[in-house]
């Protein structure tokens, strides 16, 4: 089982007192489904997403991802376990404005100490369709442009799961559904797991699971789609 996870709670300080942000979760999820997490704001759909992928602590429970216990590692092993697992794909793009296109995509191959960096990062530009703003930074970008050298980078190693955090929620409806349908393509070629926090209905019934979540907790588990999306369908 890819994730794992087993009573999962999460609460953190605040000047009124503790807040509870996350409780008594459980969920497994395996190799290659796409997992979309819905819910209100504030229900703690992102808490959930950072914690399965190690950028944020439970306080209480068990969380594993491929077999390794989150909890019981130092700051340096789940770095690791991060940068050769786990790609993200946040909505405000997270790019690094002083780096261009394919400096952005090669630079987690390069911390992998990869020799091919500037090579995969290239052939996943040309795979997103940006080959030819490969030299562009990122202020000369559009927001899909961004978002597309975003998912380049992400998907440049081959992790074994992708974490999207409404990754078209910064984009206008036609922009969003390129990206989407993007995605779902390259996710399902690579057979990579997704695990997407959306609003969207429509992108949300692109995965093959809906969990809703409401008050810190999931609400439910609907098996909506059980073939495969390679990304042909408008989001």
């Amino acid at each position: 089982m890819l994730i794992e996870l087993e009573g999962i709670g999460l609460t953190l300080p605040s000047q009124a007192g503790n807040v509870e942000i996350l409780r008594g979760i459980d969920l497994a999820v395996g190799g290659g489904e796409r997992v979309g997490i819905v819910g209100p704001s504030g229900s703690g759909k992102s808490s959930l997403l950072m914690i399965i992928g190690g950028l944020e602590r439970a306080t209480a429970g068990l969380a594993r991802l491929l077999g390794e216990d989150l909890g019981a590692l130092d700051e340096d092993r789940l770095a690791r376990l991060r940068r050769d697992n786990v790609g993200v794909v946040f909505q405000s793009f997270h790019l690094i404005p002083t780096m261009t296109a394919l400096e952005n995509v090669a630079t987690p191959l390069e911390l992998a100490g990869r020799a091919d960096a500037f090579d995969r990062a290239a052939e996943v530009l040309a795979e997103v369709g940006l080959d030819h703003r490969a030299e562009h930074y990122p202020a000369q970008l559009s927001g899909g442009e961004q978002q597309r050298v975003a998912l380049a980078r992400a998907l440049a190693p081959r992790p074994a799961l992708i974490l999207a955090d409404e990754p078209t929620g910064n984009l206008d409806g036609r922009t969003g559904a390129s990206v989407a349908d993007l995605m779902f393509r390259l996710v399902a070629e690579q057979g990579t797991t997704l695990v997407l926090v959306t609003h969207s209905p429509e992108l949300a019934a692109r995965c093959t699971r809906v969990l809703p979540m409401a008050d810190g907790g999931i609400s439910g588990d609907s098996r909506a789609n059980p073939g495969p999306d390679t990304g042909g369908a408008a989001a």
